[in-house]
């Protein structure tokens, strides 16, 4: 997959959101603040695997609970931060470094993407990573 660079000045801190019901969370999200469905990808039985929500400049990323314990850190969050970092090679190095407890491997994505997630000391997941979704 060809990698897209993002426009000059778009933001690349999305918070990311888990929801019991991400198909209701969208449509209210909507019809309360004013988000516009920019891109939703459903998951199986009426879930959302991702979705992305504008408003203005802006995005937040969500998807429904899945509370399955897998790979992915993400399955039993409700809440964490996606962060597009441009060097992602550079910035799981620096992390790694620093002593950030890594809970999944820098990896290539089936969507185009070459990321990593990480717990700061408090607990909160980052995730970092080479998509954007404004690119």
């Amino acid at each position: 997959m060809e990698k897209k660079t993002p426009p000059a000045g778009a933001p690349n801190i999305f918070p990311a959101l888990r929801y019991p019901d991400g198909p209701g969370a969208i449509e209210w999200l909507g019809k309360a603040f004013g988000f516009e469905k920019q891109m939703v990808v459903p998951g199986p039985n009426g879930t959302i695997a991702h979705a992305q929500l504008r408003l203005g400049p802006g995005f937040v990323m969500l998807g429904s609970a899945t509370h399955e314990h897998g790979a992915n850190p993400w399955d039993n969050e409700k809440q964490g931060v996606y962060v597009y970092v441009a060097d992602i090679d550079a910035h799981y190095r620096r992390a790694k470094a620093a002593g950030a407890e890594i809970v999944r491997d820098l990896q290539n994505t089936d969507y185009g993407s070459r990321e990593y997630s990480a717990r700061d000391p408090q607990g909160h997941l980052w995730s970092f990573g080479t998509y954007h979704p404004a690119a």
